[in-house]
């Protein structure tokens, strides 16, 4: 790949900020290939070349990739200046790197929630046209029945006129259910329930394609994605798997 400035490519990796970063070069707390170096505009080839800070190896990623379990109560925002936002649960580091969340997932939901610095991916996993399936547990008031997911199958058409994709829904008994979409309009989950007269009470996203929120997290927990992560986004899921 193209060489990279020095410090770009540590402030790539959330380090430290440009400034911060050039200072650590200058006084030597930055190696490459084991020696020592004071230039933070030396070009590096971020494969070959093995740079570490302060003894630690570091390895370049072009893109990053984080799932993030996200608690009820904080807003899906890379910034609020009155709210908690997802980027208020990680790290510094993280942060800096320019991370933002991968769709919506409303304030008073919680689960499954991708944060990248790629815009590409982002819009492949959120288009309507990549069919990559979003699935939901959701806690209604009502129960949910064969007529609802019947309804679901044919696509439901909302008050206000707007027409949703075929979604699937699947009836777990009193007050419960699944629900299964491809693309993620406004409250689209609570809306189309509503349609039904099953008002949403808790609503928790369990998977994106056949990738499923890893439960040992925690709310607030997160961890990156691994390659099997992300081949698994873009697999066709089974609706309860």
């Amino acid at each position: 790949m193209p060489q990279m400035r020095l410090d770009k490519l540590l402030a790539d990796l959330g380090v430290a900020s440009r400034r911060e970063l050039k200072e650590m070069i200058r006084r030597g707390a930055v190696t490459v290939d084991g020696v020592q170096e004071r230039q933070p505009e030396r070009k590096v080839d971020p494969e070959r070349c093995a740079v570490a800070v302060n003894g630690v190896r570091v390895h370049y990623a072009a893109h990053h990739y984080y799932m993030l379990d996200k608690p009820a109560g904080v807003v899906t925002a890379t910034e609020d200046r009155e709210q908690k936002t997802v980027l208020d649960l990680v790290t510094p580091e993280m942060r800096r790197m320019g991370l933002f969340p991968v769709g919506r997932l409303d304030k008073d939901a919680s689960g499954l929630l991708l944060l990248t610095d790629d815009g590409e991916f982002a819009h492949r996993v959120i288009s309507p046209k990549s069919c990559v399936q979003k699935l939901y547990y959701t806690k209604v008031d009502g129960t949910p029945d064969e007529a609802d997911a019947a309804a679901f199958a044919d696509g439901l058409v909302l008050a206000d006129g707007t027409r949703c994709l075929p979604a699937g829904l699947t009836p777990l008994g009193e007050g419960e259910c699944l629900v299964a979409v491809t693309e993620g309009k406004y409250h689209q989950v609570k809306r189309m329930l509503a349609s039904r007269g099953k008002p949403v009470l808790e609503l928790r996203r369990l998977a994106i394609g056949a990738l499923r929120i890893d439960e040992s997290l925690g709310p607030g927990g997160f961890r990156e994605l691994t390659q099997e992560d992300l081949c698994k986004l873009f697999c066709e899921p089974g609706m309860g798997n």
